[in-house]
């Protein structure tokens, strides 16, 4: 018996439960990332984007609700492997003068993966004529690539932060001394 062939709705409905896991991935990571960062700027970035995060949770229901399908989610691999590089690098560098920066650059990975999914979603979402599908999906966009800005304005002062050298370079004489 053949099987039959997927169309864009399954490729709009499979990323949707992939997006719906990763969001609620994220809302753990972001409070994870709060408690975490010392600068107290970036805490507050991380703590804001949780909730909106939770919010952005409650809108992909509502998208789930447009569709007639049921709100799921699917394991996503690479919010996975996102959040284990965060692990990683949180026990490599989390006493380090470049713990924030560090932080601010994992965010931004989920950031940029989320942009990228919202922007496939919104624009598939329109294409299948579920335009209030479509304005969910843009408005969680907008507020990705809002966070995506803070989190690159506050990155500029940490990644300064996080140049100082905690020894004297070998080989090198005079200039700083170590912090």
């Amino acid at each position: 018996m053949a099987t039959k062939p997927k169309t864009l709705h399954d490729a709009f409905y499979e990323t949707l439960k992939d997006v719906y896991y990763a969001e609620k991935q994220s809302v753990k990571a972001l409070k994870k990332s709060a408690k975490a960062a010392e600068h107290a700027e970036l805490r507050q970035a991380f703590e804001t984007h949780a909730e909106e995060s939770a919010n952005q949770v409650e809108r992909l229901g509502q998208v789930f609700e447009i569709i007639g399908k049921p709100a799921r989610a699917k394991t996503c691999e690479a919010m996975q492997g996102i959040t284990s590089e965060m692990e990683e690098d949180l026990e490599d560098f989390g006493d380090s003068p470049a713990a924030d920066a560090v932080l601010a650059a994992c965010a931004q990975a989920v950031e940029h993966y989320e942009i990228a999914r919202y922007g496939t979603l919104k624009t598939w979402a329109a294409q299948l004529g579920y335009a209030d599908a479509a304005k969910l999906l843009d408005e969680t966009l907008q507020e990705e690539k809002k966070t995506d800005a803070l989190l690159s304005e506050i990155a500029e002062k940490l990644n300064l932060d996080g140049t100082e050298p905690t020894e004297e370079p070998a080989g090198k004489k005079g200039g700083r001394k170590a912090a």
